[in-house]
Protein backbone atom coordinates (compact mmCIF):
# COMPACT_ATOMS: atom_id res chain seq x y z
CA UNK A 1 0.00 0.00 0.00
CA UNK A 2 1.47 3.11 -0.87
CA UNK A 3 0.18 7.01 -0.84
CA UNK A 4 -0.21 8.64 -4.37
CA UNK A 5 2.70 7.54 -6.97
CA UNK A 6 5.62 7.50 -4.30
CA UNK A 7 5.79 3.94 -4.52
CA UNK A 8 9.93 4.51 -2.81
CA UNK A 9 8.22 5.94 1.05
CA UNK A 10 7.53 2.38 3.02
CA UNK A 11 7.97 4.22 6.27
CA UNK A 12 7.09 7.49 8.24
CA UNK A 13 9.20 9.06 11.20
CA UNK A 14 7.54 10.21 13.93
CA UNK A 15 9.42 12.98 16.09
CA UNK A 16 7.22 12.52 19.06
CA UNK A 17 6.99 14.80 21.84
CA UNK A 18 10.80 15.58 22.53
CA UNK A 19 13.90 14.80 21.38
CA UNK A 20 15.93 14.81 24.69
CA UNK A 21 16.65 11.15 25.76
CA UNK A 22 16.17 11.67 29.46
CA UNK A 23 12.85 14.10 28.64
CA UNK A 24 12.12 11.03 26.88
CA UNK A 25 11.98 8.44 29.28
CA UNK A 26 10.34 10.75 31.75
CA UNK A 27 7.59 10.69 29.05
CA UNK A 28 7.94 6.76 28.34
CA UNK A 29 7.73 6.42 32.59
CA UNK A 30 4.37 8.70 32.77
CA UNK A 31 2.37 7.30 29.75
CA UNK A 32 3.21 3.49 30.71
CA UNK A 33 1.63 4.84 34.16
CA UNK A 34 -1.05 6.37 32.46
CA UNK A 35 -1.73 3.38 30.32
CA UNK A 36 -1.79 0.74 32.69
CA UNK A 37 -4.41 2.69 34.86
CA UNK A 38 -6.16 3.42 31.90
CA UNK A 39 -6.39 -0.13 31.07
CA UNK A 40 -7.32 -0.98 34.70
CA UNK A 41 -9.43 1.65 35.16
CA UNK A 42 -11.52 0.84 31.97
CA UNK A 43 -11.48 -3.05 32.42
CA UNK A 44 -12.51 -2.42 35.82
CA UNK A 45 -15.59 -0.57 34.53
CA UNK A 46 -16.50 -2.77 32.22
CA UNK A 47 -16.26 -6.52 34.82
CA UNK A 48 -18.27 -4.26 37.60
CA UNK A 49 -20.91 -3.77 35.21
CA UNK A 50 -21.25 -6.94 33.66
CA UNK A 51 -21.25 -8.58 37.23
CA UNK A 52 -23.18 -6.44 39.53
CA UNK A 53 -27.53 -7.25 37.93
CA UNK A 54 -28.73 -4.08 39.45
CA UNK A 55 -26.29 -1.91 36.82
CA UNK A 56 -27.63 -3.97 34.03
CA UNK A 57 -29.54 -0.77 32.53
CA UNK A 58 -29.47 1.07 29.44
CA UNK A 59 -27.19 3.64 30.86
CA UNK A 60 -24.26 1.13 32.20
CA UNK A 61 -25.15 -0.57 28.92
CA UNK A 62 -23.67 2.82 27.13
CA UNK A 63 -21.11 2.98 29.77
CA UNK A 64 -19.52 -0.29 29.36
CA UNK A 65 -19.19 0.40 25.77
CA UNK A 66 -17.47 3.81 26.49
CA UNK A 67 -14.83 2.07 28.41
CA UNK A 68 -14.77 -0.61 25.14
CA UNK A 69 -14.28 2.10 23.45
CA UNK A 70 -11.88 4.14 25.47
CA UNK A 71 -9.94 0.87 26.00
CA UNK A 72 -9.41 0.45 22.09
CA UNK A 73 -8.78 4.35 21.12
CA UNK A 74 -5.63 4.04 23.53
CA UNK A 75 -4.14 0.64 22.94
CA UNK A 76 -4.33 2.00 19.21
CA UNK A 77 -1.89 4.66 20.14
CA UNK A 78 -0.16 4.59 23.27
CA UNK A 79 1.78 1.31 22.43
CA UNK A 80 3.20 2.75 19.68
CA UNK A 81 4.07 5.58 20.88
CA UNK A 82 6.00 4.10 23.94
CA UNK A 83 8.11 1.70 21.72
CA UNK A 84 9.17 4.90 19.09
CA UNK A 85 10.20 6.84 22.81
CA UNK A 86 12.92 4.36 23.50
CA UNK A 87 14.06 3.28 19.97
CA UNK A 88 16.44 5.47 17.84
CA UNK A 89 14.45 5.17 14.70
CA UNK A 90 11.03 6.56 15.59
CA UNK A 91 9.35 5.15 12.32
CA UNK A 92 5.90 3.54 11.32
CA UNK A 93 5.10 1.23 8.09
CA UNK A 94 2.98 3.15 5.66
CA UNK A 95 0.67 0.57 6.46
CA UNK A 96 0.54 0.96 9.93
CA UNK A 97 0.31 4.93 9.97
CA UNK A 98 -2.52 4.22 7.59
CA UNK A 99 -4.13 1.65 10.11
CA UNK A 100 -3.79 4.07 13.11
CA UNK A 101 -5.44 6.75 11.66
CA UNK A 102 -8.26 4.73 10.51
CA UNK A 103 -9.26 3.16 13.74
CA UNK A 104 -8.32 6.34 15.45
CA UNK A 105 -10.59 8.17 13.80
CA UNK A 106 -13.38 5.16 13.14
CA UNK A 107 -12.77 4.44 17.27
CA UNK A 108 -13.52 8.40 18.19
CA UNK A 109 -16.01 8.67 15.75
CA UNK A 110 -18.16 5.72 16.90
CA UNK A 111 -17.45 7.42 20.41
CA UNK A 112 -19.35 10.56 19.32
CA UNK A 113 -22.37 8.65 18.51
CA UNK A 114 -22.01 6.52 21.71
CA UNK A 115 -21.98 9.99 24.26
CA UNK A 116 -25.40 11.50 22.13
CA UNK A 117 -26.94 8.05 22.45
CA UNK A 118 -26.15 8.19 26.84
CA UNK A 119 -27.73 11.88 26.36
CA UNK A 120 -30.72 10.60 25.03
CA UNK A 121 -30.87 7.99 27.71
CA UNK A 122 -30.71 10.83 30.45
CA UNK A 123 -33.15 12.88 28.21
CA UNK A 124 -35.77 9.69 28.30
CA UNK A 125 -35.16 8.85 32.12
CA UNK A 126 -35.83 12.39 33.35
CA UNK A 127 -38.28 13.75 30.99
CA UNK A 128 -40.35 10.59 30.39
CA UNK A 129 -39.61 8.36 33.30
CA UNK A 130 -42.62 6.86 32.81
CA UNK A 131 -42.24 5.56 29.77
CA UNK A 132 -38.37 4.86 30.06
CA UNK A 133 -38.45 1.63 30.59
CA UNK A 134 -40.39 0.93 27.06
CA UNK A 135 -38.85 3.46 25.35
CA UNK A 136 -34.99 2.77 26.26
CA UNK A 137 -35.42 -1.67 25.49
CA UNK A 138 -32.76 -3.73 24.67
CA UNK A 139 -33.49 -3.45 21.38
CA UNK A 140 -33.01 0.06 20.58
CA UNK A 141 -30.13 -0.02 23.35
CA UNK A 142 -28.27 -2.44 21.04
CA UNK A 143 -29.31 -0.55 17.35
CA UNK A 144 -27.87 2.53 18.85
CA UNK A 145 -24.67 0.84 19.90
CA UNK A 146 -24.44 -0.83 16.18
CA UNK A 147 -25.36 2.51 14.17
CA UNK A 148 -22.62 3.84 16.14
CA UNK A 149 -19.95 1.79 15.15
CA UNK A 150 -21.12 1.12 11.34
CA UNK A 151 -21.39 5.34 11.10
CA UNK A 152 -18.24 5.93 12.91
CA UNK A 153 -16.36 2.84 10.16
CA UNK A 154 -18.25 4.25 7.53
CA UNK A 155 -16.58 7.80 7.89
CA UNK A 156 -13.54 6.90 8.68
CA UNK A 157 -13.38 4.79 5.43
CA UNK A 158 -13.97 7.72 3.43
CA UNK A 159 -11.57 9.92 4.61
CA UNK A 160 -8.86 7.01 4.47
CA UNK A 161 -9.12 6.26 0.94
CA UNK A 162 -9.55 9.75 0.60
CA UNK A 163 -5.97 9.88 1.77
CA UNK A 164 -4.49 6.94 -0.57
CA UNK A 165 -4.57 10.06 -3.57
CA UNK A 166 -2.42 11.87 -1.87
CA UNK A 167 0.59 12.53 -3.80
CA UNK A 168 3.73 12.92 -0.67
CA UNK A 169 6.59 15.18 -1.24
CA UNK A 170 9.94 13.81 -0.48
CA UNK A 171 9.93 14.61 3.52
CA UNK A 172 8.21 11.85 5.37
CA UNK A 173 8.78 12.75 8.78
CA UNK A 174 5.80 14.08 11.00
CA UNK A 175 6.20 16.38 13.91
CA UNK A 176 3.73 13.98 15.77
CA UNK A 177 3.85 11.10 17.99
CA UNK A 178 1.22 9.21 15.98
CA UNK A 179 -0.58 8.95 12.53
CA UNK A 180 -3.56 10.60 12.41
CA UNK A 181 -5.72 11.99 9.36
CA UNK A 182 -4.24 15.58 9.18
CA UNK A 183 -0.97 14.62 10.27
CA UNK A 184 -0.78 13.13 6.33
CA UNK A 185 -2.17 16.25 5.25
CA UNK A 186 0.91 18.65 5.89
CA UNK A 187 3.28 15.62 4.49
CA UNK A 188 1.45 16.53 0.90
CA UNK A 189 2.78 17.86 -1.94
CA UNK A 190 -0.54 17.69 -4.19
CA UNK A 191 -3.86 19.76 -3.88
CA UNK A 192 -5.65 19.00 -0.26
CA UNK A 193 -8.45 20.88 -0.56
CA UNK A 194 -10.93 18.22 -1.50
CA UNK A 195 -9.30 16.58 1.55
CA UNK A 196 -9.62 19.13 3.92
CA UNK A 197 -13.15 20.28 2.50
CA UNK A 198 -14.25 16.11 2.85
CA UNK A 199 -12.76 16.13 6.45
CA UNK A 200 -14.26 19.18 7.98
CA UNK A 201 -17.18 18.14 6.79
CA UNK A 202 -17.44 15.08 8.00
CA UNK A 203 -16.16 16.86 11.28
CA UNK A 204 -18.89 19.17 10.94
CA UNK A 205 -21.72 16.89 10.41
CA UNK A 206 -20.41 13.79 12.71
CA UNK A 207 -19.04 16.12 15.56
CA UNK A 208 -21.28 18.82 15.40
CA UNK A 209 -24.27 17.01 15.01
CA UNK A 210 -23.85 14.49 17.80
CA UNK A 211 -22.82 17.45 19.71
CA UNK A 212 -26.04 19.50 18.76
CA UNK A 213 -28.48 15.92 20.05
CA UNK A 214 -26.26 16.38 23.18
CA UNK A 215 -27.54 19.89 23.57
CA UNK A 216 -30.80 19.56 23.06
CA UNK A 217 -31.00 16.67 25.26
CA UNK A 218 -29.63 18.93 28.28
CA UNK A 219 -31.53 21.72 27.43
CA UNK A 220 -34.73 19.70 27.90
CA UNK A 221 -33.17 17.77 31.09
CA UNK A 222 -32.36 21.33 32.76
CA UNK A 223 -36.19 22.76 31.82
CA UNK A 224 -37.37 19.49 33.68
CA UNK A 225 -34.90 19.41 36.58
CA UNK A 226 -35.61 23.34 37.21
CA UNK A 227 -39.30 22.21 37.33
CA UNK A 228 -39.00 19.95 39.95
CA UNK A 229 -39.73 21.03 43.55
CA UNK A 230 -37.80 18.45 45.53
CA UNK A 231 -34.53 20.11 46.41
CA UNK A 232 -33.64 15.71 47.06
CA UNK A 233 -34.81 14.63 43.40
CA UNK A 234 -33.39 17.65 41.99
CA UNK A 235 -29.52 16.89 43.14
CA UNK A 236 -30.36 13.63 42.09
CA UNK A 237 -31.29 14.35 38.72
CA UNK A 238 -28.06 16.59 38.53
CA UNK A 239 -25.48 14.60 39.73
CA UNK A 240 -26.56 11.43 37.48
CA UNK A 241 -25.96 14.16 34.50
CA UNK A 242 -22.95 15.14 35.79
CA UNK A 243 -20.52 12.48 34.81
CA UNK A 244 -21.70 12.23 31.48
CA UNK A 245 -21.64 16.14 31.23
CA UNK A 246 -17.67 16.01 32.03
CA UNK A 247 -16.67 13.34 29.65
CA UNK A 248 -18.00 15.20 26.56
CA UNK A 249 -16.53 18.35 27.55
CA UNK A 250 -13.04 16.41 27.53
CA UNK A 251 -13.91 14.90 24.58
CA UNK A 252 -15.31 16.86 22.21
CA UNK A 253 -13.46 19.86 22.79
CA UNK A 254 -10.21 18.72 22.09
CA UNK A 255 -11.34 15.80 19.29
CA UNK A 256 -13.27 18.98 17.26
CA UNK A 257 -10.21 21.66 18.03
CA UNK A 258 -8.05 18.93 16.22
CA UNK A 259 -10.03 17.94 13.04
CA UNK A 260 -10.61 21.45 12.14
CA UNK A 261 -6.78 22.47 12.39
CA UNK A 262 -5.45 19.54 9.94
CA UNK A 263 -2.14 21.63 8.61
CA UNK A 264 -1.58 23.09 12.16
CA UNK A 265 2.21 21.99 13.31
CA UNK A 266 2.63 23.49 17.46
CA UNK A 267 2.17 22.12 20.98
CA UNK A 268 -1.60 22.80 20.64
CA UNK A 269 -1.76 20.24 18.12
CA UNK A 270 0.21 17.37 20.34
CA UNK A 271 -1.83 18.98 23.65
CA UNK A 272 -5.10 18.40 22.11
CA UNK A 273 -4.38 14.96 20.20
CA UNK A 274 -2.83 13.97 23.75
CA UNK A 275 -6.22 14.53 25.61
CA UNK A 276 -8.65 12.86 23.99
CA UNK A 277 -6.39 9.85 22.48
CA UNK A 278 -4.76 9.87 25.78
CA UNK A 279 -6.21 11.83 29.21
CA UNK A 280 -9.85 11.23 28.02
CA UNK A 281 -9.57 7.63 28.36
CA UNK A 282 -7.55 7.81 31.64
CA UNK A 283 -10.28 10.30 32.81
CA UNK A 284 -13.87 8.54 31.95
CA UNK A 285 -13.53 5.42 34.11
CA UNK A 286 -12.23 7.64 37.08
CA UNK A 287 -15.51 10.54 36.81
CA UNK A 288 -18.25 7.74 36.61
CA UNK A 289 -16.71 6.05 39.27
CA UNK A 290 -15.84 8.69 41.95
CA UNK A 291 -19.08 10.64 40.87
CA UNK A 292 -21.47 7.80 40.61
CA UNK A 293 -22.87 6.11 44.12
CA UNK A 294 -24.26 3.10 42.36
CA UNK A 295 -20.45 2.06 41.00
CA UNK A 296 -19.13 3.30 44.26
CA UNK A 297 -20.54 0.78 45.87
CA UNK A 298 -20.86 -2.00 43.22
CA UNK A 299 -17.15 -1.65 42.66
CA UNK A 300 -16.62 -2.13 47.00
CA UNK A 301 -18.77 -4.53 46.81
CA UNK A 302 -16.52 -6.29 43.70
CA UNK A 303 -13.38 -5.53 46.07
CA UNK A 304 -14.90 -7.34 49.43
CA UNK A 305 -15.61 -10.18 47.22
CA UNK A 306 -12.16 -10.50 45.99
CA UNK A 307 -10.48 -10.20 48.95
CA UNK A 308 -12.79 -12.54 50.60
CA UNK A 309 -12.13 -15.13 47.76
CA UNK A 310 -8.48 -14.28 48.59
CA UNK A 311 -8.34 -14.98 51.95
CA UNK A 312 -10.80 -18.12 51.23
CA UNK A 313 -7.74 -19.69 49.00
CA UNK A 314 -5.15 -18.95 51.98
CA UNK A 315 -7.25 -20.59 54.65
CA UNK A 316 -7.70 -23.55 52.14
CA UNK A 317 -4.00 -24.09 51.33
CA UNK A 318 -2.95 -23.60 55.32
Amino acid sequence: MVLGNHSTITEFILLGLSADPHIQVMFFVLFLWIYLLTLIGNLMMMTVIRMESHLHSPMYFFLSHLSFLDLCLTSVIVPKMLENLLSEKKSISVEGCLAQAFFVFSIAGTEAFVLSAMAYDRYTAICQPLLYGQLMNKQLCGGLVWLSWGLGFLDALINTLMTLNLDLCGAHVMPHFSCELPSLFSLSCSDISINFSVLGFSTIVHAFGTLLLVFFSYARIVSTILNISSTTRRSKAFSTCSSHLTTVSFFYGSAILRYLMPTLSSPLELIFSLQYNVVTPLVNPLVYSLKNKEVKEALKRMWQKGLQHFRQQRTGRG
